[in-house]
């Protein structure tokens, strides 16, 4: 795929494996799922994703237990869910994700991130149709099941393509299918590595090192910050 794109998968595998930031992150997905649809992983599919997510992650027991708990909590945040779009160096567009209990103090770093590193915010919903906004299964490759049946069992329930390599299988459906296909593999006692929502550009973009070195540090600035979860670009 590319110097540039080995490049960016280092840089970011890098920057995430900052524990002091993946965790609190992480952390906050599962309180505000637990808050929103109750303390029960099994009756609560959004916090079983975002327990999953976590232990990807070697995120520790007591901390994930704590992040439940905290959701009871009378002082606990309330947060709110926030999409940023805009545009970055070189003709990159980027989407933000962020969690926050003050939109005021987040839409203001947001916005000085992308300034201050040749960027600009743009209005919301000005690149959404710029984006497929996919559900993403990735899961190791199911034993005594082919790839074939699986897909044609999945097919009901929401899926629209699967990718299979060496040891793992990627499934993808509209995010709006996340519920379904989850539950489907659950039924199935397909064990998930990982399984989140992205949002998959439709007209990628290549770049040299060079202009990849200038997206990097707006990348960094807006994923170092807590409010922000989850960052997107049209990068290929």
């Amino acid at each position: 795929m590319g110097r540039a794109f080995e490049y960016r998968r280092a840089s970011k595998e890098a920057r995430w494996d900052k524990m002091s930031k993946i965790f609190p992150k992480l952390a906050k997905a599962i309180t505000m799922a637990a808050k929103e649809g109750g303390s029960d992983p099994l009756m609560n599919p959004r916090l079983r994703t975002a327990i999953l997510n976590a232990k990807a992650q070697n995120m520790p027991k007591d901390n994930i237990e704590a992040a439940i708990k905290r959701a009871a909590g009378k002082d606990t945040a309330n947060y709110s869910e926030v999409i940023y779009e805009g545009k970055g160096p070189h003709g990159v567009l980027i989407v933000v994700e962020a969690a926050t209990d003050n939109n005021t103090r987040t839409v203001a770093n947001v916005k000085a991130y992308f300034n201050k590193n040749g960027g600009s915010l743009a209005p919301t919903g000005s690149l959404e149709f710029m984006f497929a906004h996919k559900a993403v299964f990735e899961l190791e490759k199911p034993q005594g099941l082919s790839i074939d049946d699986l897909e044609l069992d999945l097919i009901e329930h929401g899926l629209e393509s699967i990718e299979s390599y060496d040891e793992d299988v990627f499934i993808y459906g509209d995010y709006t299918n996340f519920g379904s296909l989850s539950k489907a593999l659950e039924d199935k006692g397909i064990a998930v590595k990982k399984a989140s929502l992205k949002r998959i550009p439709s007209s990628p973009i290549e770049l040299s090192e060079e202009q990849m070195a200038d997206v990097e540090k707006l990348l960094d600035r807006l994923e170092d910050d807590d409010d922000i979860q989850a960052v997107f670009t049209n990068i290929a």
